[in-house]
């Protein structure tokens, strides 16, 4: 008897737009996102089971355009799938929901707090992330965990993020030469993870200390 299969029948990502054409609002909506990957790119440096995204539209229905947000955290999926890497995220191929989105609220407004958010809840996305910048008397970072279908805020700075195993979290610090407030993450007790710019900071300070000059080194 022929069987079925409604996988056949759909999309692949090489079918699918990879873009929205949609020019970010400015550099922090890109450098944000990028930031907190190069720090798990070297946390996680052994493991091969998670993905970050940065505008990058993720797919959920092949009737719908993809949604894209900043940036996004999936678990228990393949980090590569090859050396062309991924055009985009499919959920029919993935066959995982990424545990986390963010999104970096600029001075036009996304519908970050509108239909975005009742998206990503739809999707039953655990963790939705907003970071506004420009708050000033309100704290600029909101966390918010799916609770029985809806986002409740959680409180603190960092907060802990428990089925990831991380916090996340804002304070000042320096990426690409651009000293002010960065999103980082942050272990159990508390303590930022090292960014690839503190890394070699600290290792040339090492160096330095045996006699080294970092400079020699080819």
């Amino acid at each position: 008897m022929f069987k079925y299969n409604p996988l056949h029948c759909l999309p692949s990502a090489e079918d699918l737009p990879d873009s929205d054409d949609t020019p970010v609002d400015n550099e922090l909506q890109d450098l944000i996102p990028s930031l907190l990957k190069a720090i798990l790119a070297l946390f996680w440096a052994n493991r091969m089971d998670w993905f970050f995204g940065v505008d990058m539209g993720i797919y959920y229905d092949p009737e719908q355009p993809a949604i894209v947000p900043d940036g996004f955290l999936s678990l228990g999926v393949e980090r590569f799938f090859d050396e062309n890497l991924r055009l985009s995220y499919v959920l029919w191929e993935e066959q995982r929901v990424p545990i986390l989105v963010l999104e970096v609220v600029s001075q036009t407004r996304r519908g970050e707090y509108t239909i975005k958010k009742k998206q990503y809840a739809q999707l039953e996305i655990l963790y939705y992330v907003v970071y506004h910048p420009q708050r000033r008397k309100k704290s600029p970072l909101e966390v918010y965990r799916l609770t029985d279908g809806e986002y409740v805020l959680q409180r603190g700075n960092p907060v802990w993020l428990e089925e990831i195993g991380l916090a996340i979290g804002y304070e000042r610090g320096t990426y690409q030469g651009i000293t002010r407030e960065w999103l980082y993450w942050y272990d159990e007790q508390g303590q930022k993870l090292a960014t690839p710019e503190e890394r070699i900071q600290k290792l040339e300070e090492k160096l330095r200390s045996l006699g080294i000059d970092p400079n020699s080194i080819p």
